[in-house]
């Protein structure tokens, strides 16, 4: 890569967010349970983090594009979440939970969409690159899910607590580092950001994202639980997560050929199609370890190459000094909105439904998302967006 990219500085800063995401999402759920919290109660902690991705985003998305300092707002929101964070050595009670972890990820939230525009633009118009950097997220990922499950074997699940604080250390450091890309003109710089995201295609896309999301709330909520209930130790609930994002690993080096063959359009309809199958698998299939193995295999479509056509698609439909505001769009509606719904769901019916219709529900999800893409995002629309 060119030595003007700062490829370390820009991959450092994934890995520790991702690291984060890492221990956060397979983890802190059994943290909560350890406290004796109800799955309700649980689903409600655990979706504060989507419930912060659908304001925070916008708001830091459209300081950033107003005032042209989105690395300056990074490294203010990551130092600010990490500050937030030191509460949760203070307090167990649901309510001190509950505002501690929604000043955390008010300021956590801001910070991805923000890196993503600012990555794109040091990219300029090598988007294909994308995936060689934001691998270094998973495997980000990879090193806290696995490490931390072997550790959590032998040690109290308040250790958990040390070390995420330690990732948001790492998070907020390499956010000092991350120099400010500045943003390409282009002609739609004029026009509100409304004439951009009403257009069908931009709706669409939105709608389909959020569903998606929605779809995976289940998995990020009580997949660790139902491994753990169903007899699996720790340290292989840990491979199992890590497994899935080896294979988003690949995708991500894939893409540029995945881009080159296919359209984002029909990588969109694999991505959901898949998610379908995977989430049926995970619900109904939990007691066969092949089934568990083969729904992991497909967190590369519907994480994966999603995630990565989805930054496309944004960097596609919004240009110039929209940029951060697209991505923070699609944050807020997506992992947001979307999220939200779907922790809150498999709160709701985890308990009353059980696990296989909670994540049948998921599958519903997927299926929606699939469809909108079908019959709303006609072949070429987003390449005629551009």
């Amino acid at each position: 890569m060119p030595h003007a990219l700062p490829y370390w500085r820009l991959s450092g800063f994934y890995f520790f967010y991702f690291a984060f995401v890492g221990a956060m999402s397979p983890f802190w759920g059994l943290y909560l349970k350890s406290l004796d919290f109800t799955a309700f109660q649980i689903g409600i902690l655990m979706s504060l983090l989507q419930v912060m991705r659908i304001f925070a985003p916008n708001i830091w998305g459209w300081m950033a594009d107003h005032t042209g300092k989105r690395v300056a707002i990074v490294q203010i929101a990551a130092t600010l979440s990490l500050a937030a964070y030191v509460g949760v050595f203070f307090g167990t009670s649901f309510l001190w939970l509950f505002v501690v972890m929604s000043l955390m990820s008010f300021f956590w939230s801001a910070s991805l969409p923000l890196v993503e525009a600012t990555t794109l633009s040091h990219l300029g118009e090598r988007t294909e690159k994308y995936g060689r950097i934001r691998l270094w997220g998973s495997v980000g990922f990879i090193v806290a899910v696995v490490g931390l499950g072997y550790v959590l074997d032998f040690v109290p699940i308040r250790f958990l607590l040390w070390a995420i604080f330690g990732m948001m250390i790492g998070l907020a450091l390499f956010a000092r580092f991350i120099p400010e890309a500045r943003s390409t003109p282009h002609h739609t710089d004029a026009m509100p950001a409304w004439h951009v995201i009403k257009q069908p295609v931009v709706l669409a896309f939105f709608a389909a994202s959020f569903f998606n999301a929605a779809a995976h709330g289940p998995y990020y909520t009580f997949y660790s639980i139902y491994l753990v209930d169903h007899g699996y130790s720790k340290s292989s609930v840990g491979w199992l997560w890590a497994l899935g994002v080896i294979c988003e690993i690949l995708i991500f080096l894939w893409m540029p050929r995945l881009m080159r063959r296919f359209s984002l359009r029909q990588i969109l309809l694999a991505s959901f199609a898949l998610g379908v199958l995977r989430f049926l698998v995970i619900g109904w299939g939990i007691g066969w370890f092949g089934l568990v193995l083969a729904a992991q295999l497909l967190h590369a479509a519907t994480f994966g190459s999603y995630q990565a056509a989805s930054i496309e698609v944004i960097h596609r439909l919004f240009r110039g000094r929209h940029q951060a505001k697209g991505q923070a769009l699609n944050n807020s509606l997506s992992f947001g909105a979307g999220g939200t719904l779907g922790g809150l769901y498999a709160g709701y019916t985890w308990d009353i439904l059980g696990p296989e219709l909670t994540f049948s529900i998921a599958a519903a999800c997927a299926a929606i998302a699939f469809l909108l893409v079908l019959w709303t995002l006609k072949p070429g629309a987003i390449e005629r967006s551009h």
